[in-house]
């Protein structure tokens, strides 16, 4: 019974997740109707050509709309997912998906790309190295006493970590050009989906969604890990591992994530909350179904960002200001959600 109703919720959660998919596919600063859209997809699967009309859809569609779409599903599931992880793993309601200094080392990562090199495929290899070199920073700081106390030392090195980054950024964007480098910097670290094209997203696509699956494969010791790590020991919980695989995972769902489209908060922190106040505290259904709530999140931000005015909103600061007020009202059941 109780699968039964988990698959359910999944099942009718997917079903809304598609059904703005193909909204958002469709809305844009050229509308199609839905006519026009499956007459294109017939069109695609007969494998027809020539067709202007449809040529300027395969452009608008599959170009520009498509590769957004499924990169705003690809974060939204990653931050969402990786938040309730980490909040699983330190038992605190508040961690969210930059606890370790991720975000803040990937940051640093890209803006150094861009004051050195010209090459966008330098400025996501350089992020992506810093946001695991951030987290390996606050893991050594979190080693450095008794495993009775390194849950609260290792928050604590991801704040130092976190806290480092933050201020060789503020190197960085000192150093920038102010008339080139600087706006770049600035405005990437806004968050956009502006930059994502197929290619990349199919390549990213593969470790993000292996992310997830390992996070949700992860699920059950989560319920486990959020008695606390004496109790989880007690129950045969091999702490120390689940915690590590726990941190590689949602440290390499969350770097990519920033690789992808830069700074995007609050995802992380007030999905995983609203689920826990509307569905329970079981890391079997918290999770599966934060990618998913995750995804339609940012979709629907994306879609906003794209079209609320005649110039687009960075998706980083719409869901800053979503964000905030909703924080604000779960915060008044996180602990009876929580508990």
């Amino acid at each position: 019974m109780l699968r039964f109703k988990t698959f359910s919720i999944l099942s009718s959660a997917m079903m809304v997740l598609l059904l703005i998919m193909v909204v958002s596919l469709l809305w844009g600063q050229y509308p199609i109707d839905f006519h026009t859209f499956m007459g294109y997809l017939e069109f695609k699967l007969m494998g027809g050509t020539g067709n202007d009309t449809y040529t300027l859809l395969d452009n608008i569609i599959l170009q520009i709309r498509l590769p957004r779409v499924l990169l705003a599903i690809l974060i939204g599931s990653s931050l969402a997912v990786s938040g309730a992880a980490f909040q699983a793993m330190f038992v605190n309601p508040l961690v969210s998906p930059g606890i370790l200094g991720v975000l803040a080392g990937a940051s640093f990562g890209a803006a150094l790309g861009m004051l050195i090199s010209e090459q966008w495929y330098v400025v996501q290899l350089l992020a992506f190295v810093f946001g695991f070199v951030a987290v390996g920073v606050a893991v050594l700081i979190g080693g450095m006493v008794s495993n009775s106390r390194s849950t609260i030392m290792l928050v604590l090195g991801g704040v130092i970590s976190g806290s480092l980054f933050t201020a060789l950024l503020s190197v960085i964007k000192y150093m920038a050009d102010p008339y080139s480098t600087l706006p770049a910097i600035v405005y990437w670290l806004m968050g956009s989906l502006t930059m994502a094209d197929l290619h990349g997203v199919l390549m990213v696509s593969i470790p993000m969604l292996l992310s997830i699956a390992g996070m949700v494969a992860l699920s059950k010791y989560f319920d486990l890990l959020s008695l606390g790590d004496e109790e989880a020991k007690a129950l045969g919980v091999n702490v120390p591992l689940i915690r590590f695989l726990a941190i590689i995972l949602a440290t390499l769902a969350s770097s990519l994530s920033v690789v992808m489209a830069g700074m995007i908060g609050w995802v992380g922190l007030i999905i995983p909350h609203i689920i826990r106040m509307a569905f329970g505290p079981s890391h079997r259904l918290l999770i599966p179904l934060s990618a998913i709530v995750g995804a339609i999140f940012l979709l629907l931000a994306d879609t906003v960002s794209r079209l609320a005015m005649s110039v687009e909103i960075p998706i980083g600061i719409l869901t800053s200001l979503i964000g905030i007020p909703v924080f604000i009202i779960v915060l008044k059941n996180a602990r009876a959600a929580w508990n």
